[in-house]
C-alpha cells in the first residue's frame, strides 16, 4: 500500500479513505481493468464481420494483448485477490466475458442450425483455458505474444471444429470414429 500510494501521489491515509484494504484497492482494480480494458477489446473483435476461424482468433488475440499491454496490473490484481479464498472480482468478470462469448456462439450455431445447449459451457471452457495459459504466459514469456495466439486458437479452432463436425451434438460426436492420426485431417486424404 506504501508503494501504490507513493506512486500516485497519495498518502496512504488518502488510500485507505477510498479503500478498506489491499482487496478493496485490488477489487477495483479488476473491475476497472476489466472495464476500460478486457470488455471493449473483446466487444470490439466479436463485432467485427469475420468467419468463425478468424472471430476465434480476434478474441484470443484481444485477451493475449490486453494481458500483455499491462501486465502489472493484471499480476497486481490476481496476486492480491482471493486473499482469504474470495476470487469474486475475478469470476464475475470471467462470467461476463463467457456469457458474452456463449451469446455469440450461440448465435453462430443458430445460424448453422445446431444445437445451442452446450453454448455456454463451451465459452466457459475456452475462457478458462485462454486464462490459466495466459496466466502461465505472463510469468514465463518463452514465446512471443503471436506464438500463444497461435497454439491458443490452434486448440481452441480444433474443439469448434470438432463441435461443427457432430452439428453441435455430444451424441453425434460420441458416435463418430476418434483418431489420432493427423494424415487423416490433411486435405489429401
Amino acid at each position: 500500500m506504501d508503494a501504490i500510494a507513493s506512486a500516485n501521489g497519495v498518502s496512504k491515509t488518502i488510500l485507505y479513505k477510498h479503500f478498506a484494504d489491499k482487496k478493496g484497492l485490488a477489487d477495483a482494480a479488476m473491475a476497472r481493468y476489466v472495464e476500460t480494458a478486457l470488455v471493449p477489446r473483446i466487444n470490439e473483435a466479436i463485432s467485427e464481420d469475420l468467419d468463425e476461424y478468424h472471430l476465434t482468433r480476434a478474441v484470443i488475440s484481444a485477451y493475449i494483448t490486453t494481458v500483455a499491454t499491462d501486465p502489472e496490473i493484471y499480476i497486481f490484481v490476481h496476486a492480491n485477490n482471493g486473499v482469504g479464498g474470495d476470487q469474486d472480482i475475478i469470476t464475475a468478470s470471467e462470467g461476463l466475458i463467457a456469457e458474452l462469448l456463449a451469446t455469440v456462439i450461440a448465435g453462430r450455431f443458430r445460424v448453422l442450425e445446431f444445437s445451442t445447449t452446450g453454448s455456454t459451457p463451451i465459452a466457459f471452457a475456452m475462457i478458462g483455458a485462454v486464462r490459466l495459459a495466459s496466466h502461465w504466459w505472463i510469468f514465463d514469456q518463452t514465446m512471443t505474444a503471436d506464438e500463444i495466439v497461435d497454439y491458443l486458437t490452434m486448440m481452441v479452432w480444433g474443439g469448434i471444429a470438432g463441435i461443427a463436425r457432430a452439428e453441435g451434438s455430444p451424441a453425434t460426436f460420441k458416435s463418430q470414429p476418434h483418431s489420432f492420426d493427423s494424415s487423416s485431417s490433411s486435405p489429401e486424404a
